[in-house]
């Protein structure tokens, strides 16, 4: 019976220790302490936020176990299956995050620099997106968005009336200079994706969209897009 007990306990730190050691990883803070770390994370890392108050009760469960150790193997406090479980479960999901393929909009639809805008809203009434990838000569040069096409309409309005029959993507899409978007290889991880929008954000710059190619190459074919919503919207369930 003690050793079962025994062995919960140290389950228990194992699956502590391996999402520690993700914290310190993940979570840029000067204070590396656990507690500290799940703070500054839940700010900047969804995953963490989904666990948050998980990991703190964690945190002060295993100083209630390990520092009232006196011997080796030996514990203070001994913690439930059910507990033990669920942290072992978070820590793999912390461990191997997923792929940053599973939250992305897969089936991407591009536009050719000289497409018509006509053609473009087809696919916004078909698809409702609101983000288009632009490419010319096979190469992404900029991100179309649903936002753009109105503002051009705003400023081209005659008599309540707009003429898109002659009007190509390259009429609208006119700043080039700045790409609001991030190219990622496909073996990516949602935390590695957080961390670019984080980054930019710090930067201060514009990021709409981070698309995924097979080596995250400006010249490959999208295999999907992911925007920051799509960051927020992860369901993270261990049911």
């Amino acid at each position: 019976m003690i050793k079962n007990e025994t062995k919960l306990s140290e389950r228990f730190e194992v699956a502590y220790n391996k999402i520690d050691t993700v914290l310190k990883k993940s979570v840029i803070n000067s204070d590396k302490s656990y507690t500290a770390l799940v703070r500054k994370g839940a700010k900047h890392h969804q995953l963490i936020e989904t666990y948050y108050d998980e990991l703190i009760q964690y945190g002060k469960l295993r100083n209630a176990i390990v520092h009232g150790k006196k011997e080796v193997g030996e514990y203070i406090a001994e913690p439930h299956l059910e507990v033990v479980e669920k942290i072992e479960t978070i820590a793999t999901i912390f461990t191997q995050p997923n792929y940053a393929l599973t939250i992305a909009t897969k089936d991407v639809i591009l536009f050719d620099y000289e497409d018509t805008v006509v053609s473009v809203i087809r696919a916004i009434k078909q698809h409702n997106y609101s983000q288009y990838p632009v490419y010319k000569d096979k190469k992404c040069i900029g991100l179309l968005t649903t936002g753009d096409i109105v503002k051009w309409m705003a400023n081209y309005t005659v008599n309540n009336i707009v003429d898109l029959a002659d009007i190509k993507v390259k009429d609208i899409l006119i700043n080039l200079e700045n790409l609001p978007i991030k190219f990622v290889e496909k073996s990516i991880n949602i935390f590695e994706v957080e961390e670019i929008f984080e980054n930019v954000h710090k930067e201060k710059k514009d990021l709409e969209a981070i698309i995924v190619t097979e080596n995250g190459r400006i010249n490959e074919r999208p295999l999907g897009l992911i925007t920051a919503w799509d960051l927020i919207e992860i369901d993270y369930t261990t049911e």
